[in-house]
């Protein structure tokens, strides 16, 4: 965990136990008022769907690919490329309720179904293989193994596809259910498709590929999607506006900031892209422009939290902590939100003041019994212990936190 964490708290996949390969070497992008807004985003959708939305999260991974996938338990994963691509709220919308139709449909879980089934066949293949060849038929035995792989391989992606087509539908549900349009689903596959034209992918049919063809979808979708009431449901122009805010972050954050620039420049005076700049400014080690940006933020909404945490990240990481602490403060009084606490707890902490110390355990407090899978809280916490000669909790905070990034901290018992 660096010092810089900008305005995203990043995490390594690699220490919580999931059960998809393809997340392992990815991040996760941590931040308040994303997560804020894609738990409101998704909210009627995950209701829609028969559960719990509090029981429900979805959460960003830093990748540039246009992607998103559901990976055990009720955790939607969504790339950083597939919002960054997205032209509105409606789009990501869709996303999601396609990746709740996985969690719905247990098809997680149920992948091992298809991979026994596919493991049968090429067993079988393997005992007929050998048979022929102990009977003196090489060539016809390793015919016979060679397509039972095939056939199994088959039945497998046949088993993928099927699940692919089951969650459009039962996305497409859920969006009706919750008034929504889907409009963004098909404008998002068209997408996926205009992808698939400039990889040369053949679309005359979707055999050897996990999923349907993206305009095999589009067809199957569009005769759901016309006809529903929701269709012409204009999208709510305040979660719009918030997804332009969302979106231009994200970018500022990732993205080089030369390209940042480009795509927001400064003849740009909106929101969003004053929003991304400061990103970017601060990503390229010029404070005073990033916060000139964040000033100009401010002034338009001077007691927006999201702004206000962003002015003290920025004071923060350019070593004036004491500067920061205002600012901070106020977000948290505004949002109570554990990962500005957190901001709020490195704050006081790096002024080195004895007597910023006391607060600073209670507001970490406050924010891990809200959200314990903050390593960086921990982190936090375990300085707060360690300043005041508390061992024991210090080596208890500092296990905690190498339990989470999946490191051994046997060593910090022994302390």
């Amino acid at each position: 965990m660096t010092a810089r964490l900008f305005r995203y708290l990043i995490l390594s996949l690699a220490a919580i136990a999931f059960t998809a390969r393809p997340a392992m070497a990815q991040q996760i992008l941590r931040d308040a008022e994303t997560e804020a807004f894609m738990a409101e985003m998704s909210g009627p959708l995950i209701k829609a769907a028969g559960m719990e939305p509090r029981n429900v999260q979805v959460m960003v991974i830093n990748d540039p690919e246009i992607n998103a996938f559901v990976a055990g338990g009720q955790y939607v994963w969504v790339h950083s490329g597939l919002i960054a691509q997205a032209d509105n709220v409606n789009q990501l919308q869709g996303v999601v309720a396609h990746e709740l139709g996985h969690i719905e449909g247990g098809h997680v879980i149920r992948s091992g179904e298809g991979i026994k089934e596919a493991t049968g066949v090429t067993l079988l293949s393997l005992v007929l293989g050998a048979a022929a060849i102990a009977a003196g038929g090489a060539e016809a035995g390793m015919g016979i193994m060679g397509l039972g792989q095939q056939a199994a391989m088959g039945r497998f992606l046949a088993f993928s596809r099927a699940q692919e087509s089951s969650a459009d539908l039962a996305g497409a549900r859920y969006l009706s259910t919750a008034h929504l349009s889907g409009k963004g689903s098909l404008e998002f596959f068209k997408k996926l498709q205009n992808q698939e034209y400039r990889l040369a992918i053949p679309q005359d049919n979707s055999y050897g590929r996990t999923h349907p063809l993206s305009g095999e979808r589009i067809q199957v979708l569009r005769e759901v999607y016309e006809p529903d009431p929701a269709w012409n449901n204009p999208p709510d122009p305040q979660l719009e506006a918030r997804f332009e805010r969302i979106k231009a972050k994200l970018i500022g954050f990732v993205s080089e900031p030369t390209q940042t620039l480009l795509k927001y420049p400064e003849s740009d005076q909106s929101i969003p892209a004053h929003y991304a700049r400061a990103y970017a400014w601060h990503k390229s080690a010029y404070p005073q422009k990033a916060l000139e940006e964040t000033d100009t933020l401010l002034a338009a909404q001077p007691h927006d939290p999201y702004f206000l945490e962003l002015k003290g990240q920025i004071l923060l990481e350019s070593g004036r902590p004491a500067e920061a602490i205002p600012p901070l403060r106020e977000a948290v009084q505004l949002t109570s939100q554990p990962l500005i606490a957190t901001l709020l707890g490195h704050a006081l902490i790096a002024t080195e003041d004895d007597a910023n110390f006391a607060e600073a355990e209670k507001v970490l407090r406050n924010a891990i019994a809200r959200d314990r899978e903050n390593p960086f809280a921990w982190y936090q916490l375990g300085v707060v212990y360690e300043h005041r000669g508390d061992t024991a909790r210090a080596a208890l905070a500092t296990a905690e936190r190498y339990s989470m990034m999946g490191q051994d901290a046997s060593w910090a018992t022994r302390c």
